[in-house]
């Protein structure tokens, strides 16, 4: 399913409010305990963009971080700038390639 942002922000913001609800705050408590404005949790309820700040914030004061672990690189995740490393022989000298000349 492919979202626009706007469409994932409101969706997210709607989440962000129907948790605040049940865990029984209003704006200005989630705000407080989250150190933030309460400015700040309107727009983010409301869809109309947020800081990664904020958003963290938020979801750890309402004891969601499991919606950010995903986001979080693993131990085991691929990381690019291994491949950037160059091999090194037993004798701890850089590995080079040689080409050789096509011969007609």
């Amino acid at each position: 399913m492919m979202y626009q942002f706007d469409d994932l922000e409101v969706t997210l913001g709607e989440s962000v409010r129907a948790q605040r609800i049940e865990h029984r705050l209003t704006q200005l408590e989630l705000a407080k305990r989250a150190n933030i404005s309460v400015g700040a949790v309107k727009n983010l309820e409301n869809g109309r963009g947020s800081t990664t700040t904020t958003l963290v914030r938020v979801v750890h004061v309402l004891g969601q971080d499991h919606w950010l672990s995903a986001l979080a690189p693993s131990e085991s995740s691929f990381n690019p700038l291994t491949l950037l490393e160059a091999p090194r022989s037993s004798s701890g000298h850089v590995a080079r390639r040689v080409r050789r000349s096509e011969r007609a």
